[in-house]
């Protein structure tokens, strides 16, 4: 393993981006890294799977390959008055049955839009063929091919809102919707099968890419969640729940995502999910904002070292709330201080907003499925944080438990190449790799998880009307 990061820029309150030529260098040279740590000669890769940030957009010039402005990232919100008035207009209600998301900044669709529509030039140069659009596993593929593939898969398409969910295909409405060429859209290539080569001048071979998935989609593989019933949540910069449902198109009444999980074919998986925006971001901002912490890994023992927060609820609502609220005009609160307040309970609060936030998602899922969760498998940087683990399983009453791989969307991506060039020979190979680390049980009473609980959804309530 080897990880390079790339940084964020935030020129405006909202917005949020980064150098797409950057992702690409550092993705370069994290591949090349790892395999001279290990020796791997080029020949001997079978394939590469492609796990990727989803809705962060890209829009790049076809004939230079330089992007025509800077990434989007799938967190930025300077699209949220347009989608504000296309949920309120006539088309609203058509464009969120058709491709199962709630209308926001979130997806692509705006940010392609709003590129489009604010770099000098691009929408003629758009409508002339010259340019391409593509997440960020489209962009790494394209570069990976040396421009000969311009490809994405379902579960990456279904988070553009340019998608027929159902169909799977691109929707020539919602692209008239937000006035995009059809020309640059990629082409929609099964999650797991061979889609294109890397070019001999880029890793020294042509290797098969054999598996694409959004990161949370791969995560759900990572995890041997392939069939109807299995969820997962991951805790990362944000969070994010997902219920496997098999071939079985969700409509969600308590605003989650239907969305396409990553399938072994052509037939269709999907999945429903909720998206929580700010989770260890949070705790990103008490090491470098304010400079509670040096390293997210102190936040698990500062949390021990109190009863409680005392009262304390943080709302991390920096960038919005996500689902199920879908507050594009929420902004983060800290709330309950009083005089004995300090830095310990502040920081146990950070870290239990990603319980209670998650457990906002699950009550959702379950409402949706009609069925209670038996378990919760989780995956991500903070599923690590047994403090967090702990509390998660008492907010929610329900078993949490984490595999001895926590790498699972890098593992599932691995998993959907490995099948498509027969690495492995069968699923159920695939799904005897997956083994719990630990369970946590929950330990709380009802008395108190409810009662902290009540005063979870009392601070967001502030949250939201302030």
């Amino acid at each position: 393993m080897a990880a390079i990061p790339t940084p964020c820029r935030y020129p405006e309150s909202g917005w949020v981006e980064q150098d797409a030529s950057q992702i690409w260098s550092a993705q370069l040279d994290a591949v090349r890294r790892t395999m001279a740590e290990i020796g791997a000669q080029p020949l001997e890769i079978a394939a590469i799977g492609i796990t990727n940030q989803r809705e962060t957009t890209v829009v790049w010039d076809r004939h230079t390959g330089v992007p025509v402005a800077p990434a989007i990232v799938w967190q930025c919100r300077r699209t949220a008055e347009r989608c504000k008035a296309l949920a309120a207009s006539s088309d609203g209600a058509w464009v969120a049955a058709k491709t199962g998301l709630v209308i926001d900044a979130y997806f692509s669709g705006s940010k392609i839009e709003w590129i489009l529509d604010h770099t000098p030039g691009a929408r003629e140069r758009a409508e002339a063929g010259d340019l391409l659009f593509g997440n960020i596993d489209s962009w790494l593929i394209w570069n990976l091919s040396d421009r000969t593939a311009h490809v994405t898969d379902p579960t990456n398409a279904s988070r553009t809102m340019l998608m027929d969910l159902a169909s799977g295909e691109w929707d020539d409405a919602l692209l008239q919707v937000f006035r995009i060429p059809r020309s640059m859209m990629p082409r929609i290539v099964p999650s797991s099968g061979v889609c294109g080569m890397t070019a001999a001048t880029v890793l020294g071979a042509e290797i098969p890419i054999a598996g694409i998935a959004g990161d949370q989609q791969a995560a759900l593989a990572g995890q041997a969640c392939f069939r109807k019933g299995l969820s997962k949540n991951t805790y990362g910069t944000g969070c994010f729940a997902l219920l496997h449902t098999g071939t079985e198109m969700p409509v969600s009444k308590n605003r989650l995502l239907a969305t396409r999980a990553a399938g072994l074919d052509a037939t269709a998986q999907f999945a429903v999910e909720g998206s929580i925006f700010i989770a260890g971001a949070a705790v990103q901002w008490l090491r470098d904002k304010v400079g509670l912490i040096e390293s997210a890994p102190d936040t698990e023992q500062i949390a021990m070292s109190v009863p409680n927060t005392g009262g304390v609820y943080l709302v991390p609502a920096f960038v919005g709330l996500g689902a199920p609220h879908w507050d594009a005009s929420a902004r983060a609160s800290l709330t309950g201080m009083t005089l004995a307040t300090g830095r310990n309970e502040i920081v146990r609060a950070t870290l239990e907003s990603m319980a209670y936030q998650t457990r906002e998602l699950v009550t959702a899922m379950e409402a949706d499925s009609g069925a209670p969760l038996t378990e919760l498998r989780v995956d991500g940087g903070a599923a690590q944080n047994n403090f967090l683990m702990q509390f998660q399983a008492d907010i929610l009453g329900r078993p949490v438990v984490r595999p001895k791989d926590s790498e699972t969307t890098a593992l599932g991506a691995g998993y959907l190449a490995g099948l498509a060039v027969g690495f492995w020979q069968s699923l159920a190979e695939v799904e005897a790799f997956w083994q719990a680390d630990r369970s946590f049980e929950p330990a709380m009473s009802a008395s108190e998880r409810e009662g902290l609980w009540a005063g979870w959804k009392a601070a967001v309530a502030r949250t939201r009307f302030q």
